[in-house]
Formats: C-alpha cells, sequence, structure tokens
C-alpha cells in the first residue's frame, strides 16, 4: 500500500493506493482539481459543498461521455508562466492555511489565558485582527494571481 498526496483547490489529501497506482491518482486528481476550478467566484467556505459542486460536474460529464456527446477532458497541465502562477498560488494558499490555523491557536489560547496584569485582551485581539488581515490578504492575491494565471 502507498499513500499519495493530491490537491484539489486550496487542501491537500493524503490517499492510499496500490503500490504503482500513484501516477494514475495523481492523473485523477488533476481532473478532480480541474473541473474544481470551473467553480470559479461561485466557491462558497464551506469545503464540502465546493467538493459536491466538483463531483456533480463529473458525473455530468461521465452521464454526457456515456451518451457519446462528448470525449472525457483531460486535465490541462500549466506550462511556462502558467506553471509559475500556479506555484506561486499555491504557494499562497498554503501560507494562508498556515495563518489561519496560527490564527486559531492563538484564539485558544487567548481564551483560556489570563491576563496577570489587567484583564485586558486588546493586544490579544490586535494581533489576531492583524493576522486576520494578513489570511485576507493573502487569500485575495491567490486569487488575484490565480485569475492572471487563466488570463495567460
Amino acid at each position: 500500500m502507498s499513500t499519495v498526496n493530491i490537491t484539489i483547490g486550496p487542501r491537500t489529501y493524503p490517499v492510499a493506493c496500490g503500490d504503482g497506482e500513484e501516477a494514475h491518482v495523481e492523473k485523477l486528481a488533476a481532473v478532480i482539481d480541474q473541473k474544481y476550478a470551473q467553480l470559479g467566484a461561485a466557491r462558497t467556505a464551506r469545503e464540502s459543498q465546493n467538493l459536491l459542486f466538483t463531483a456533480l460536474f463529473l458525473a455530468d460529464e461521465l452521464a454526457e461521455a456515456k451518451k457519446g456527446n462528448i470525449a472525457p477532458s483531460e486535465p490541462e497541465k500549466p506550462s511556462g508562466k502558467k506553471a509559475e502562477l500556479k506555484a506561486e498560488i499555491d504557494d499562497l494558499r498554503s501560507q494562508n492555511e498556515a495563518l489561519k490555523s496560527e490564527l486559531e491557536q492563538l484564539r485558544k489560547a487567548a481564551s483560556t489565558q489570563t491576563d496577570l496584569y489587567s484583564g485586558d485582551t486588546a493586544d490579544t485581539d490586535a494581533i489576531a485582527e492583524k493576522i486576520e488581515a494578513l489570511a485576507a490578504r493573502a487569500e485575495a492575491t491567490a486569487d488575484a494571481l490565480e485569475g492572471v494565471g487563466t488570463d495567460a
């Protein structure tokens, strides 16, 4: 048994597969990721809903292919500038996820920590707001770069 890490949209998932099946699983994941990207601005904050719509896209395409109306699509492999932009987007999304995780940890620590001097959590709230703003900027930058990548 082997494990492959696949990326669908902004998340990476470990997937178990048989030895020698890694490349096939990665190719399937690329098809799913391509359909996920078609959601564009229609993506929601709930990842499960985004994945559901992606699955519906694929099921519709499969149904049409079975009818003989269309051929199943192959994932487009980014190259050149597009590949660089995709790598940068993936990096920004990864940084954004790390910031969100750090923010959550800070919030948990802030909710259980008592300020020994004044009981004031204004500093903690200010730090949390700055981290949230930074995470929002990272996500906006990733979205902007993704838009540039699709225009290239």
